[in-house]
């Protein structure tokens, strides 16, 4: 195996390590909220067929503490009994709300057009976009809105957001939403996300979104990204185009999801909005040639080494490579909570990823339209 190639391997390696390893430090959980005058939070949910996770989320959500809250349930056309039960709640608690969307006015994604009826029914001074399948701690929403207000060193933002803790169960749960942290913190230079309102740095996840109420209306909200899937990268994206700051805090500790239940919905949600993401026609070549030469080839090569004969500076180049690519999945492992079957499979877990990010592509190329909760979105 000529050195050249070991030594890329290496480097393709190092450098997401490097990058996580610095961004460990600062994607920090938001401290324990002190401040009694915390602006008032619209918790605000979009639920379409949630039957089965909407009163779990209403109960967890309801026991939130140290900060004032609305809880507002949008039913988006649900056809089991996701209205029945908001009802229920808001019949035992007067600070819970069920809310009618609107018909689905044609160019607009079901999601965000719920999420804009919500934004437009809000009270109070922040607004925050929850998932149906969400279940907070009873202190997750103070502590974001004392981030989100005074930020780490008291500047503060206009958008928080956090992924929380992935429940997994099923083999492509745990295979490869633990992917989730890798990608965000092996990739993304938080200093600089922090350091400047340059769109090319937002990041985000939809399952948790926490805005001021000013600063959502003056750019557009989630009337600005209506045809997305992807509101979790597109909405602080959207902020940071008209100048506002946006930030991230781990809310793992503070937080859990179970997104997907089987592995069709795993394969078909993590496709739907990839061309948004690492599958965008320009990203997408250079993210597979990083991604193959640094987190697959070293396993290959060390594999291929434990049957023949290379030279020893060769050997240590593929070891270290080796090292490094393993080295954020085992901290993510320890930090998050996941699945160290997942960390053992890593490779693996990447060429999977991969497969789905070029599935979506080709599919979006072929204008295959993307169906999600019932609904067929062309692809532009």
């Amino acid at each position: 195996m000529p050195e050249v190639l070991a030594l890329a391997m290496l480097l393709c390696a190092v450098g997401p390590a490097a990058m996580f390893c610095i961004n460990l430090a600062a994607y920090r959980r938001p401290e324990p909220s002190r401040d009694s005058s915390l602006p008032t939070i619209s918790l605000l949910i979009p639920a379409r067929d949630e039957e089965r996770s909407i009163g779990a989320a209403l109960q967890a959500a309801l026991a939130s503490t140290g900060v004032e809250f609305e809880l507002v349930v949008m039913d988006d056309a649900s056809t089991d009994r996701t209205a029945e039960i908001v009802r229920a709640f808001a019949a035992q608690d007067a600070r819970v709300r069920l809310e009618q969307a609107p018909p689905l006015p044609p160019g607009w994604n079901g999601k965000q057009h719920a999420c804009w009826a919500l934004a437009n029914v809000a009270r109070n001074e922040l607004l925050c976009f929850v998932d149906a399948d969400v279940r907070l701690q009873p202190e997750a929403l103070a502590r974001m809105a004392a981030q989100l207000v005074h930020g780490r060193d008291g500047a503060g933002s206009s958008l928080i957001s956090g992924f929380p803790r992935q429940e997994t169960r099923t083999w492509l749960e745990w295979l490869l939403l633990p992917l989730i942290h890798f990608v965000l913190l092996g990739f993304l230079p938080v200093s600089r996300m922090r350091a400047s309102t340059d769109p090319a740095f937002a990041a985000g996840c939809g399952q948790f979104l926490m805005v001021r109420r000013e600063a959502y209306f003056a750019s557009g909200g989630h009337s600005g990204i209506r045809t997305t899937m992807h509101d979790g990268l597109l909405l602080p994206r959207l902020l940071r185009q008209h100048g506002h700051a946006t930030d991230l805090a781990d809310l793992a500790p503070l937080a859990t999801c179970r997104m997907y239940h089987n592995a069709a919905q795993v394969w078909s949600g993590l496709a739907k909005n990839a061309t948004e993401g690492l599958a965008a026609p320009a990203r997408i070549v250079p993210t597979t040639a990083l991604l193959l030469l640094g987190q697959v080839l070293p396993f290959v090569a060390a594999l291929w080494l434990l049957h023949s004969s290379a030279r020893p500076v060769v050997m240590v180049l593929v070891v270290a490579a080796v090292v490094a690519a393993w080295l954020p999945r085992a901290l993510a492992a320890e930090r998050f909570g996941q699945s160290w079957r997942s960390v053992l499979l890593h490779p693996f877990g990447i060429l999977v990823l991969l497969l789905i990010q070029w599935y979506a592509l080709l599919r979006k190329l072929a204008g295959t339209p993307v169906e999600w909760k019932s609904r067929a979105y062309a692809k532009e």
